[in-house]
């Protein structure tokens, strides 16, 4: 439905994005994720004709976008400032592109009707935009957006400026209502959470490159970089040999999955793999330097007596006391080799 084959723009020497390969299927959601100034915004922008090219193409149902304006490339956009006109009430910001597409008085007060019940506003046609909450005009936006059908919905940041809570409700009302519309949606955002709730599939960017693309289980789970790790908030890396599967690390041997990468390697241990056992004999000693307590577990810093520390995500039961000596033990399906680091 969407594909962008070779993109690239440049702003000086430098590429923001650089011969970006990406597809995106009908009633597909990929959200976009990345640093600031990974890309990810010039990409969203060049996908709507905001932004020219550079070298490459975007395409829109195997048809060439060059040239094509925005308006007439049959996509919707919602920004994160939700862009509302503040003159017309609610019913007149939904209408706004059925009016300039040339569509009747009757027919556009039937879709800002349908529209409006859809996300949860019904009769708030004549309500002023002014008076809404931060969900409410997020929920105008949105329908503004879907009100010409348009065959591709763009979202930058579109939960950007709600509070946590507020964000976590939406997001799962989005994914549902996307799934029943059958809508195709190219996100762009920086919250993790967000993106891996909403999507059928993440992209990573950096430095203008795709770093990785998966389904949120599969980037979650198998980080193809150190660079993806990290991002993610993953910092057990530590540098490996590995052999068969076994790593020699600085954290002593560490177990790895059958047919991992062999050699030098950079090796992800995820904080809920790590247990503690108890310190058997001539087994290296770790000790406890913080404990944090997130609700649902505790994170554990440890210490090992030499080399870096460690992370562990515990229930609480299982947290053994500040300033105590513990084993420790790894599970092999929570460990990563992890491939190269090269952008």
């Amino acid at each position: 439905m969407l594909r962008l084959d070779g993109a690239t723009v440049r702003f000086g020497a430098r590429a923001v994005l650089d011969a970006v390969d990406l597809e995106v299927a009908d009633h597909e959601t990929v959200c976009v994720l990345g640093p600031s100034g990974s890309g990810k915004s010039t990409l969203l922008r060049a996908v709507a004709g905001l932004q020219v090219l550079d070298g490459g193409r975007v395409l829109l149902d195997g048809a060439d976008q060059a040239g094509v304006p925005t308006h007439r490339r049959g996509v919707g956009l919602m920004f994160q400032d939700h862009q509302l006109f503040p003159q017309r009430d609610v019913g007149g910001n939904v209408a706004f592109g059925l009016r300039m597409r040339g569509d009747g008085k009757a027919e556009r007060a039937e879709r800002v009707r349908e529209l409006l019940d859809l996300v949860g506003l019904p009769g708030a046609e004549r309500r002023s935009v002014a008076a809404l909450s931060g969900g409410e005009q997020q929920r105008v936006a949105l329908a503004r957006a879907l009100a010409p059908r348009p065959r591709l919905l763009m979202l930058d940041e579109p939960l950007g400026q709600l509070d946590r809570g507020l964000r976590e409700r939406l997001v799962v009302e989005l994914r549902e209502l996307f799934g029943r519309l059958g809508t195709t949606v190219l996100a762009v955002t920086h919250d993790q959470g967000e993106a891996f709730a909403l999507a059928d599939r993440v992209v990573v960017m950096r430095d203008g490159r795709i770093a990785q693309s998966g389904t949120p289980v599969e980037v979650w789970r198998r980080p193809a970089s150190e660079f993806v790790a990290r991002f993610l908030g993953f910092d057990n890396v530590v540098p490996a040999r590995v052999t068969g599967t076994v790593a020699e690390t600085a954290w002593g041997k560490v177990p790895v999955p059958d047919g991992s990468p062999q050699g030098e390697r950079r090796l992800l241990v995820r904080p809920g793999g790590v247990r503690p056992v108890p310190a058997a004999g001539g087994a290296p000693a770790w000790t406890v330097e913080s404990r944090t307590f997130r609700g649902s577990h505790v994170v554990v810093r440890l210490r090992p007596a030499d080399g870096p520390p460690l992370e562990a995500e515990l229930p609480l039961r299982d947290a053994p006391g500040e300033g105590t000596e513990t084993g420790l033990a790894f599970r092999p399906e929570d460990v990563v080799v992890l491939g190269d680091d090269t952008p």
